[in-house]
């Protein structure tokens, strides 16, 4: 054992050792000489070793071993434990109490009947208590909940004679507990009372009906020696274990809740860091984490409880004392008294407490708070006082972000409440109101340098995580509180945050009298002047950190007012109107006078903070203004007809600041906010008048103009959406024949025109041999020009049938261009990709616009080009991007199949041979999942929208007929698709798996599947018998219960066949069992025709068959079975 663990000994020579080892554990006596070992060796590599042989004989082979030894290694191992848990490594003994657990959860009561009596004995002697209650703990941890395979009916029996125990097991944890703090309560030496220790306050009293309970609980908590506080620990440990199981019940007593409150406020109380700090000796400080661990672990007990939702009649007076005993730990933990800032002592108390106690918080909140609510004497108001406190003095920013967690859970509380009880809504939130308003304005200042500078300073907002940085994630969840608060009390949020607001846009927009051109010759020595001459003429340090913080909170609150325009809208338009121009006609000042004094481009003192902050502030404007574009577009419904002129006013301001961003000199996140506003004023607002705005036909001209520098790809696309749907989106408000849609029609096709220019002239040379440097700048004009295009159908997919049709005229020309360069690009599968996603995305908008002739010119060039070798190439050869094309191509295909009416039926044999016998074979032997989902797709909409495809049954032939008589057609091919399905089921990947499944269930919901004679007859009971196979094996555990309500429906077409041909037949062919245990497994599956009690039985089956394979061969070889 040392030289296997030695570190120069060879991989070689380890695994001969463990053969060595191996063959070893197998031999049937083998158990006497690591009896031996075990009692005779201090080597832990030896004993661990001998721990494992015994383990391995318990579980896997213990029905094979002679009555004599086990009676024997009943009696060894448990004197071996007692003789030496004192000098053991505690690792080695834990294993040895497993060991022991293991031969119990086999033969107790039966065979072991002392196995818990000697457990309880343990427990009552003092010598041996820390011992019992390990046992204990191990024989809850494995028993209760068994991970190794018994059979159900032992499981059973050994939960019941789990439950039988409790009231005992409780009674003597309890008794541990107690006794131990009264012991040592006794000798602790009351404190003279100081002026701050009057801690009963009127709060507590209204909390604790009892004063006797206000004083029990405010002791001096004991001083307790090592021993004593390991055992406290360990009963604890037990409890918080036995909790997870037990239903809740009266034999949980008062006295026990009572006990375990007491021990939860070590981990409250900082006197006891203080007393080990002053004593100065190591041993005192960890005294001190051990007694916070104890709060912890008393957390855990009542965190236990608290998870259970369903509680008896009787706990709920239980429950209330609980919740009442943790506030007064809660009121503890937040009092402020002259030597403490709550701050401060939350720093002091053990991180892991503070986790637990949050833990409890939430629960409350979430899982009980509607119970408790409605108790006349339960504080709410106060309880959330308590919360405020506790949130906002977190030390930790995850701290505080699970407190806001706990925020929103109450706020969404109130929301369905007040929704389910609109009559007495005003008395609700006027109970609550001052609290939110409260809760508002604090998370409002948690957001701003200017009131919590030290702790956003600390905030990450360089590295990316879930997509957003720390920065992010905490501006996010601070507004997602403000929104529901806003929710809730409009008039007070906007009332609240507005003003704040206010006072930063003052400072930004002061900002115009320090910006100075540079003219004199002297000036122009400065070193940060800029090319374009305008500089920030503040330099003092103070001065900038000053700006810096008022910026950087002008972008949060620019942010908030974004995330608040939904209220606004709908309903409360007309309620809220003045509220929400106020905020649009800041907004839109604001925008302009960022765009117009340039100061995105402006030189200041300390260019690496101030110029990202300016830059920021002018995109969140921006996004803020584009956050109301819904609420523009209700107000332009309004006012069309009467007086517009406002309405124009805001959206011809929005367009001038906009129109200068437009350029490839401004910086990304500018143009891209620029960008997104215009699409948003093109597609969500859509004014008449938008084209005639000289500020959008600037950009007009400047996106067809060739000469000039092109956009970054992603603002270009952007643009070119916006532009195309300002022609293509019929005009609100306005009848059809106002649309104009002559005139717009021939601007759309000169847009895009001049946007394809390259690209068409790219088909007159396409079938010529390029080289290199060429065919890299044709696949940037194919790449460039499709990214544009496919933006452009995607956006107006959803429109009406006019715009698609302009849309399409428009595109004609250069979709029948791609369609020429597909074959000249087949082998290189990048652009092979971008042309098919163009074309996915054309038939998904504009099939009908594109006529049955053409798509079905498409459909077959695709056909013709993907041969079985190209297949195959680009499955097996060409990696992700390959696969991805196929992918695409039968994503294509997925569209076509689905389109109803006759149209594209002709396809339906070719796409069903190309599926079946072209790309099945390549990808139906690969482990890797490429391919597989999106083929099965295919197959699963095959059958769905062309059920008659295979079964013609009129409705007149089946009432003349019966149903027994289906005309069933092109037989081979379904019979070819079902027996895919079934292979797919025999496979690792799970997602397929699941997809497959949902898949067959539909078409069964739908089309009646498992009633079909050809699926009855054929195929019913081979995909049953799979199913069962591989629950048997565990491979696909995570859908145990899709699996087994799938069998159940199978069965079901056919009870009788399933009881009386299937089952036999199944335990028949089952390896690994006799056939006196094959009886009994078929007796046990009763003939139940109910889902629940017929999964229950498929469950049951499969553990048994499993339990019993177990047990025979772990019988010595030659055993006679009876």
């Amino acid at each position: 054992m040392t030289e296997f663990f030695h570190n120069c000994t060879t991989n070689e020579r380890k695994r001969e050792i463990e053969e060595l080892l191996n063959n070893f554990a197998q031999q049937i006596g083998a158990w006497r000489f690591c009896l031996y070992f075990l009692s005779s060796t201090r080597n832990d590599y030896v004993m661990m070793y001998s721990l494992t042989v015994f383990e391995n004989l318990i579980n896997k082979m213990w029905l094979g071993v002679p009555s004599q030894d086990k009676m024997e290694i009943r009696s060894c191992l448990p004197k071996l434990l007692l003789a030496h848990h004192k000098t053991l490594p505690y690792f080695i003994r834990n294993k040895l109490c497993k060991v022991i657990v293991d031969i119990g959860r086999q033969d107790w009561p039966m065979f072991y009947h002392d196995f818990f009596t000697n457990i309880l004995q343990l427990i009552q002697s003092p010598v041996t208590t820390p011992l019992g209650l390990i046992m204990l703990k191990t024989t809850s941890e494995e028993l209760a909940c068994p991970r190794e395979d018994l059979s159900v009916a032992r499981k059973e029996e050994l939960r019941k004679l789990l439950l039988d125990q409790v009231q005992t097991v409780l009674g003597l944890l309890t008794g541990i507990l107690e006794s131990i703090w009264d012991k040592h309560s006794v000798t602790a030496a009351t404190p003279p009372p100081s002026p701050t220790s009057g801690e009963s306050g009127d709060l507590l009293s209204s909390l604790l009906q009892s004063p006797s309970a206000a004083k029990l609980l405010n002791q001096p908590i004991p001083i307790l020696d090592t021993e004593s506080e390991y055992i406290c620990s360990l009963a604890l440990e037990c409890l918080a274990h036995l909790f997870s199981w037990i239903p809740l019940s009266t034999s949980i007593t008062p006295s026990l809740l009572t006990t375990i409150f007491h021990f939860a406020r070590f981990g409250c109380d900082t006197r006891v860091r203080k007393m080990s700090s002053v004593n100065g000796s190591s041993q005192n400080s960890v005294l001190g984490q051990e007694r916070g661990r104890l709060g912890v672990l008393a957390m855990s007990c009542i965190n236990e409880l608290m998870s259970k939702n369903c509680v008896p009649m009787e706990f709920e007076e239980y429950l209330l004392r609980m919740f009442q005993q943790t506030f007064y730990l809660l009121q503890k933990i937040t009092k402020e008294n002259n030597a403490h800032t709550v701050k401060s002592r939350l720093e002091e108390l053990d991180e892991s407490y503070i986790e637990k106690f949050t833990d409890f918080l939430r629960l409350f909140v979430s899982v009980h708070l509607r119970r408790i609510e409605s108790y006349s004497q339960f504080p709410v108001v106060e309880f959330l006082a308590l919360l405020f406190k506790y949130t906002f003095h977190q030390p930790t920013h995850e701290g505080y972000f699970s407190c806001l967690d706990i925020w929103t859970l109450f706020l969404d509380y109130l929301t369905s409440k007040i929704k389910s009880r609109l009559a007495d809504k005003e008395a609700v939130l006027n109970r609550y109101e001052d609290a939110l308003v409260l809760l508002l304005t604090e998370v409002l200042n948690r957001i701003q340098f200017r009131y919590n500078q030290a702790q956003l300073e600390e905030l990450d907002d360089e590295t990316l995580d879930d997509d957003q940085t720390e920065w992010q994630r905490y501006l996010r969840q601070s507004l997602e509180v403000v929104a529901k608060v806003m929710e809730l009390l409009p008039t007070h949020a906007f009332s609240t945050l507005f003003p704040v607001l206010q006072d930063n846009l003052e400072v930004y927009l002061g900002l115009q009298q320090f910006v100075v051109t540079s003219g004199t010759a002297l000036e122009m020595k400065i070193p940060y002047v800029s090319k374009t001459g305008h500089r920030l003429n503040i330099t003092a340090e103070n001065d900038c950190r000053r700006l810096h913080c008022s910026l950087r909170d002008l972008s949060s609150l620019l942010q908030a007012v974004g995330r608040l325009a939904e209220y606004f809208i709908g309903d409360v338009f007309a309620a809220r109107f003045n509220d929400a121009l106020t905020v649009v006609e800041r907004l839109v000042k604001v925008t302009l006078y960022g765009s117009q004094i340039k100061l995105y481009n402006i030189e200041t003192a300390v260019p690496s903070v101030l110029k990202p902050d300016l830059i920021d502030v002018h995109a969140q404007s921006l996004a803020a203004l584009q956050a109301y574009a819904h609420w523009l577009a209700q107000f332009y419904s309004e006012v069309h007809r009467q007086n517009p002129e406002q309405f124009i006013s805001l959206v011809s301001t929005a367009l001038e600041a906009i129109t200068p961003l437009i350029s490839s000199k401004v910086q990304e996140k500018l143009l891209l906010s620029a960008c997104h506003l215009l699409v948003s004023l093109a597609t969500t607002v859509r004014p008449v008048f938008l084209i005639s705005i000289p500020a959008v036909q600037k950009v007009f001209n400047r996106i067809t103009d060739t000469s000039a520098q092109r956009l970054p790809d992603k603002a270009q696309v952007l643009v070119c959406r916006a532009l195309s749907n300002v022609l293509l989106l019929p005009w609100p408000n306005l009848p059809e024949s106002e649309q104009q849609w002559a005139v717009r029609s021939t601007n759309h096709a000169s847009l895009i025109s001049a946007l394809t220019r390259e690209y068409r002239q790219l088909k007159s040379n396409a079938i010529l041999p390029q080289r290199k440097v060429q065919l890299e700048d044709t696949k940037v004009i194919i790449h460039q020009t499709l990214s544009v295009l496919e933006d452009i159908v995607e956006s107006i997919s959803g429109e009406s049938t006019k715009s698609r049709q302009i849309c399409y005229q428009s595109l004609q020309e250069s979709v029948q261009v791609s369609l020429a360069l597909f074959p000249a690009f087949i082998h290189q599968s990048d652009v092979t990709d971008e042309m098919l996603s163009f074309f996915l995305t054309l038939f998904q908008g504009l099939r009908v616009q594109m006529g049955v002739p053409f798509t079905e010119q498409i459909i077959q060039t695709f056909l013709n080009m993907f041969t079985r070798e190209q297949l195959a190439e680009s499955i097996l050869h060409e990696g992700s991007t390959g696969c991805r094309v196929v992918e695409k191509f039968l994503k294509i295909l997925q569209v076509v199949v689905q389109e109803p009416g006759q149209v594209f039926k002709p396809f339906l044999p070719s796409v069903i041979s190309l599926c079946m016998e072209q790309v099945y074979p390549i990808i139906a032997e690969r482990s890797s999942p490429d391919v597989k989902a999106e083929l099965f797709e295919l197959l699963f909409r095959v059958l769905h929208h062309n059920w008659r495809y295979f079964f013609k049954s009129s409705v007149l032939a089946s009432v003349q007929r019966g149903v027994a008589e289906e005309q069933m057609e092109n037989e081979a091919q379904f019979s070819a698709i079902m027996q895919a399905f079934g292979q797919s089921f025999l496979q690792p990947d799970i997602h397929l798996f699941k997809q497959n499944l949902f898949y067959l269930e539909t078409l069964n919901t739908k089309q009646k599947l498992y009633h079909k004679k050809i699926f009855r007859t054929t195929m019913l009971f081979q995909f049953v018998n799979v199913l069962l196979q591989v629950l048997v094996h565990k491979s696909h555990d995570l859908l145990q219960e899709e699996i087994g309500i799938a069998t159940y429906n199978m069965a079901s077409v056919d009870f009788d066949g399933f009881y009386s041909a299937f089952l036999p037949e199944f335990l028949a062919s089952c390896d690994g069992v006799d056939s006196n245990q094959k009886n009994v497994l078929g007796r046990n599956f009763k003939m139940d025709r109910d889902l629940p009690s017929f999964t229950q039985n498929v469950h049951r089956l499969v553990n048994d068959l499993r339990y019993y394979r177990l047990c025979n061969d772990s019988l010595p070889p030659g055993t006679v079975k009876l």
